[in-house]
């Protein structure tokens, strides 16, 4: 992304309030602040027009303004229910949590994982909220950020949905009520994956384990993700609906959301035992057999290792030894986090790239591999993988990485049509130039590397994959063709993706590059143009006067990421293998041999650097770099290329989901031409 590229971005992103965790999105665009600002200047409590008390916000079927379960049904606000209400009372904790009538069972073994991470729990709930001082009748969260002001209760009295065990804290009610007001009403949260409250509330990205194929070495995995405050669900399938929170008679509740909390080893009778910790978001209904609340098992363990397990508890939290956990549950879900999501120094961090991307009927819905007539045309995603594994867990020399494909908006459009696509994606190894989409004689007559594990009607599909280093090409479909949707491709890589390595430069060129750039380290352009040039003038099959200032220019802006308009080692490689390419280009289409290419073959050029330029870009082209004769020197050529790559970047920096337009106000208009005019001025230029 060029640098002019990356200020617009930021740019906007700051004008919408997107990019941090310090700053999420402004839901609706309430600003908290000042809303609670003006209810304390205005003495009136907080009404929430975007999420009112009214039947709508329950739900549209079962929950329907109609609907014999909502009838009696009040609202009102803490302070109604009791006397001294508290947003947190004694630190928020996985056992705050009780579930209601509503089945989101899902999202409450979420939010008590997320408990055991305090530094995500107080980002997703802001603990400086409170009844009392700067009441307003107004909280926010950052599921993302929201503003919530009344609750649901009975007719009698007692809070419908999420409550605490006290019944005086309410933090836990609201945060439902705040993913509530995310989807559209509380009865788009009944049904779902735990998976999917971790990935709202951390960014995360999740991996689904079967547990009758369970990894020798899962419960090592599973320490492991706890350590790296990994959040984890997991459950029991059902084979039919009349299963659903079936109750077993060792009182595990088939088709229910659990969270799974610690895992630890024991010494049980001279032998080390491994257990796991389990929570029911009912707070209730606990597992019987071995290792349960009171079992024989625990008169053989010491004292100091039941006070560190906490052995006892009635609030829905149990163990049981690992073996019988692989028996008995049917599925766990791993969240791993993201780098800016752990805030820990001491932990391994994955790295993560984001991709977003639209299915539309007759250009970009393309469908699955079996039909063939238009699966080319999906949407692709480049990957480039070359740093191996330091400690691979499966022995295997590769570069491990996860991708997700999720689509966008699932839950909030079920009262529209309760039936998500079902999707998944396929890796081919990439063989192209950089940028140009592979074609049908790729993706027709070339097996793909990877694939998603299914193609499945969820929110998300993940998969984690170990391959050779190299370049690969990401096809995220759906099954079938012609089906409109939205999509965010999520990678995260072990090693970081991308990376070129100083073993890979030339010699002659890094000493040439280091004589020049001395005891800073970096180039600038004038100092860059110098290298180039040099390098050139050494050539006999191509004709060229030199590069110029202004396409030294352009190199540093498309790669300078820290904005000092200067070049370091690596930059400059990744700028000499771009020129290698073009030269190749270059001299493919120089059929004659003389040194120049003409200008009727730019379009074709052009297209195979990765740029598709039409007939009006091409006359602008030949304008600006062709000489009397139509013949493009080679500097030319490469000053050409350099120019529509930072332009075609900008462009798709600024561009929002797929549209093939973007929207300047007069502000970034002039901070565009101005911010662009800077990077090609000469220095000392009257700006």
């Amino acid at each position: 992304m060029t640098s002019t590229a990356s200020r617009l971005a930021r740019q906007q992103d700051r004008e919408l309030g997107i990019g941090t965790n310090a700053q999420a999105v402004k839901f609706y665009k309430q600003d908290y602040e000042a809303l609670r600002q003006q209810c304390l200047e205005t003495g009136h409590l907080f009404q929430d027009d975007r999420f009112p008390p009214e039947p709508k916000s329950l739900g549209y079927n079962q929950l329907g303004p109609y609907s014999s379960k909502t009838k009696g049904i009040v609202w009102k606000r803490p302070t109604e229910l009791c006397s001294n209400p508290q947003f947190i009372d004694d630190g928020a904790t996985r056992t705050d949590i009780r579930q209601g009538t509503l089945g989101d069972c899902w999202l409450l073994a979420a939010i008590a994982s997320l408990t055991l991470n305090q530094d995500i729990l107080a980002r997703v709930v802001p603990p400086d909220q409170s009844f009392t001082e700067g009441y307003a009748g107004i909280f926010h969260f950052q599921v993302r950020k929201l503003l919530l002001h009344l609750l649901i209760f009975l007719s009698d009295g007692k809070l419908l949905f999420v409550h605490s065990a006290e019944g005086s804290e309410f933090w836990s009610a609201l945060l439902e009520k705040a993913y509530a007001k995310v989807y559209g009403s509380y009865e788009a949260l009944t049904g779902g994956n735990t998976i999917e409250g971790f990935e709202d509330f951390t960014g995360g990205i999740a991996e689904t384990y079967n547990l009758k194929e369970a990894p020798a070495n899962l419960f090592h995995i599973i320490q492991r993700a706890l350590s790296l405050g990994s959040l984890m669900g997991c459950s029991i399938d059902i084979t039919s609906a009349y299963e659903s929170e079936a109750v077993t008679s060792l009182k595990l509740v088939k088709g229910h959301a659990y969270s799974l909390t610690g895992a630890e080893e024991a010494n049980f009778k001279g032998q080390q035992v491994q257990l796991v910790r389990i929570r029911n978001p009912w707070g209730e209904v606990e597992w019987t057999g071995p290792w349960s609340d009171g079992s024989s098992e625990w008169s053989h363990v010491t004292e100091d290792e039941k006070l560190k397990l906490n052995n006892v508890a009635e609030d829905g939290e149990f163990w049981m030894s690992y073996s019988d956990f692989i028996r008995n549950f049917s599925e766990l879900e791993i969240c791993n986090l993201t780098p800016d999501t752990l805030t820990s120094d001491d932990v391994g961090h994955w790295n993560y790239c984001q991709f977003e991307g639209m299915w539309r009927v007759g250009s970009t819905a393309g469908g699955c591999r079996n039909h063939t007539a238009t699966f080319p045309s999906n949407p692709q995603f480049l990957l480039r993988l070359e740093d191996v594994d330091d400690n691979p867990l499966d022995g295997k020399h590769g570069c491990t990485f996860l991708v997700g494909l999720m689509q966008k908006d699932g839950r909030r459009l079920m009262k529209v049509d309760p039936n998500l696509e079902t999707i998944g994606f396929a890796i081919y190894k990439y063989k192209g130039c950089k940028n140009v989409r592979l074609g049908p004689d790729v993706l027709l007559r070339q097996k793909h590397v990877a694939m998603s594990p299914t193609f499945i009607n969820t929110r998300e599909v993940c998969g984690r994959f170990n391959l050779p280093p190299g370049e690969y090409a990401i096809i995220p479909s759906t099954f079938h063709p012609h089906k409109n949707g939205s999509f965010i491709l999520r990678v995260f890589t072990e090693k970081e993706a991308d990376k070129v390595s100083e073993k890979d430069v030339d010699p002659q060129l890094k000493q040439l590059f280091k004589q020049l750039a001395g005891n800073n380290t970096e180039v600038s352009a004038f100092e860059l143009i110098k290298i180039l040039n040099n390098a050139v003038s050494q050539r006999s099959d191509i004709k060229t006067d030199g590069f110029s200032l202004e396409t030294g220019r352009l190199m540093v802006s498309l790669l300078d990421k820290d904005e000092s308009g200067k070049l370091g080692l690596m930059e400059f490689q990744l700028i000499w293998k771009k020129i290698q390419k073009y030269l190749e280009i270059f001299k493919s289409l120089d059929t004659d041999k003389s040194g120049t290419m003409s200008s009727h073959e730019m379009r074709d050029a052009a297209s195979k650097a990765g740029f598709q330029i039409n007939s009006a870009v091409l006359r602008a082209v030949v304008n600006r770099y062709a000489d009397a004769q139509y013949a493009i020197h080679f500097d030319s050529f490469v000053g050409c290329l350099f120019k529509l790559e930072m332009l075609f970047k900008v462009f798709k920096t600024l561009e929002r989901d797929d549209s093939g337009k973007i929207e300047l106000n007069m502000q970034l208009c002039l901070s565009t031409h101005v911010r662009t005019w800077r990077s090609l001025a000469p220095a000392g230029a009257d700006h």
